[in-house]
């Protein structure tokens, strides 16, 4: 660690306890000085700029959440609502242009936050690219890219079920069961300490170690490993390393500001699920290249055809998404995962990029409104955040259209 952080010597953060509050405040700004990294280069090409035009009255813009939730009167302001979920970062873009950028618990503009699983959706992004190029057909069977995974339960699974999270894979993702499938790829991608029982000894080895418990094509069910999957064979069809891909198909071409990071096992493995850390403007135009459908400032890089699949979504998309992990109240009929994007409304548009403890990316197309929020909540989950977070976008948006 480059100095240590403000818990004192005693409580320095470590492998056992960065995922935890309060020593999550600090590592997810320094994510580099826990776990090795490579680096995701923005290069030498023009910044796409984003203008500024300062809206301060979004702050006190009040709106309804569940009473007794975050707020005993049923309402909050947005300046309650950042204060409420441990914001570190927020921004809110309308029409390409900055209304509000805030910096909290040390964030700084140039200072890279993880996105946890906005990496899923930026993953999904350079799926995109290399789509358009030819170099990737989505209608492929993994092991037809990636050879080492014939015989293993992930034969016969297509490159799109691992967008849309539909594979037969067997995967909990229980963040407070140590005997987990999550909680072992921590281990095996260097997220948690080694507890010195046997394991795999790198991602493909533990690939091939997982069944399954359904057919391939079922319904939707939120397994991270499968971003992880999708990152080699990604690797693979461009003959690149996974940071070097991003760089290429989306950092550079996108016009990023700052370099990105992504963190890597010993063996040199990129964690795609979740291990990504980027500026706040960055998350930001991130969001702004989905609602432009592909296009950064003047270069079309992802065709427009990859985004209105991933809001159309497959033909029995709703329904899988309905029998799976979308089952139950606070989704509106129609939504679905597709493309690596929780497309929560698909008739507005409204769709996001989603991480634990709250990371967020969201993209409302009738307002023409991105908002990126990144966080360090004191649990992985909490319905309470998100639905808060939801409703202040939904009133943000509202604002800016009127």
């Amino acid at each position: 660690m480059a100095g240590p952080p403000p818990f004192g010597a005693d409580r320095l953060v470590t492998l056992a306890n960065w995922q935890r509050p309060p020593f999550n405040r600090w590592s997810f700004q320094h994510v580099r000085e826990l776990i090795p990294t490579a680096r995701i280069s923005r290069g030498d090409g023009q910044v796409w700029e984003l203008p500024r035009a300062e809206r301060y009255d979004l702050d006190e813009l009040r709106f309804a959440v569940q009473p007794g939730e975050l707020a005993p009167d049923g309402t909050l302001t947005v300046r309650e609502m950042l204060e409420a979920t441990y914001t570190d970062g927020f921004l809110v873009l309308h029409q390409g242009q900055i209304v509000a950028e805030q910096y909290f618990n040390g964030l700084r503009p140039d200072v890279p936050h993880l996105l946890m699983s906005v990496s899923k959706s930026v993953t999904g992004l350079v799926t995109g690219a290399l789509a358009r190029t030819g170099r990737l057909d989505v209608t492929q069977r993994v092991e037809t890219v990636v050879p080492e995974l014939k015989g293993t339960s992930f034969a016969g699974a297509t490159v799109q079920q691992l967008l849309d999270m539909r594979t037969g894979t067997r995967f909990r993702e229980d963040y407070d069961d140590p005997a987990a499938e999550i909680a072992v790829s921590d281990r095996v991608f260097g997220w948690a300490p080694d507890d010195g029982k046997p394991r795999p000894a790198d991602a493909l080895e533990y690939f091939a170690t997982l069944v399954n418990d359904g057919p391939h094509g079922g319904p939707f069910r939120y397994r991270s490993i499968l971003t992880d999957v999708l990152g080699l064979v990604l690797e693979r069809a461009a003959g690149q390393r996974f940071s070097d891909l991003l760089a290429g198909e989306l950092w550079q071409p996108m016009g990023a500001e700052y370099d990105a990071d992504i963190t890597l096992d010993g063996h040199g493995d990129a964690v795609a699920d979740g291990g990504i850390s980027a500026t706040l403007r960055d998350a930001g135009r991130i969001g702004l290249l989905a609602l432009r459908r592909g296009m950064a400032a003047e270069r079309q890089v992802i065709a427009p055809e990859w985004f209105y699949d991933t809001v159309r979504g497959a033909p029995d998309g709703p329904e899988a998404f309905a029998r799976g992990d979308g089952g139950g109240p606070g989704y509106p009929a129609g939504a679905h995962y597709r493309n690596c994007w929780w497309v929560t409304d698909p008739g507005l548009p409204m769709y996001n990029a989603a991480g634990i403890f709250g990371q967020s990316v969201f993209v409302h197309v009738p307002a023409q409104v991105v908002v990126a929020k990144l966080s360090s909540w004191p649990g992985a989950l909490s319905a309470p955040m998100r639905r808060a977070t939801v409703a202040a976008v939904t009133a943000i948006a509202s604002a800016l259209s009127q």
